[in-house]
């Protein structure tokens, strides 16, 4: 049996660190969570949601899977925005997707990986629904990182789309969908110039995506 002796390791030498800084950290922490953000990325090991944000354990909720995509038959990703917004009462989510992500390349150029193909279909038709788009850059890279981008703007779409944000905007709450890309060659965040915090402005914001 292998063990992780390393990683128990680490975790005692950060719980050290971070209790040096505030002693009382750990017991605020049990009282209740209360995050201002819903974070909704790529698994990709690369695009940690708390260490990017720089924000603390309890500040971002998150839900993570492969290329960020937010499918409507998807009852864990539905499940996570529903409890964000309804009960957590968050103000802002994120979805964030990053360049050089491994499964809009694996839809772009339609490599068979399994049981993932099923998946990153969702990422195979925002291609094929902008293939005039994509086909205007001269390269691959280049057409993969606005693939990536195009994504993000389309699965900020989803999000607004849902019952639960239609049903948060109706009923009054404040609550805004934003649309980021990260750039793993230098750390940063990106604004793709992508927020909705209403029906109304689902469409101009796409719109203005698009342009």
């Amino acid at each position: 049996m292998h063990r992780l002796d390393n990683l128990f390791a680490n975790n005692r030498a950060w719980v050290a660190s971070v209790r040096k800084e505030d002693p009382h950290f750990f017991s605020k922490l049990t009282d209740q969570q209360s995050p201002e953000y819903l974070w909704i990325g790529c698994s990709d090991s690369r695009v940690p949601a708390n260490q990017v944000t720089g924000l603390m354990p309890g500040e971002v909720f998150v839900h993570r899977n492969i290329a960020n995509v937010v499918a409507h038959g998807d009852m864990n990703c539905l499940s996570v925005i529903q409890f964000a917004v309804q009960i957590l009462k968050i103000r802002h989510i994120i979805v964030c997707g990053h360049y050089g992500c491994g499964g809009v390349r694996a839809a772009y150029e339609d490599q068979r990986l399994g049981l993932v193909d099923n998946w990153l279909r969702h990422v195979q038709d925002v291609a094929i629904k902008h293939r005039a788009a994509l086909d205007e850059f001269g390269n691959d890279e280049a057409r993969l990182n606005r693939l990536s981008e195009l994504n993000v703007i389309e699965q900020v779409a989803n999000v607004c789309r849902t019952n639960v944000l239609r049903d948060a905007w109706a009923s009054g709450q404040q609550v805004t969908v934003h649309g980021w890309i990260y750039n793993i060659t230098d750390g940063l965040l990106i604004d793709l110039d992508l927020s909705a915090s209403s029906t109304k402005e689902v469409q101009e914001m796409q719109s203005r995506a698009m342009g």
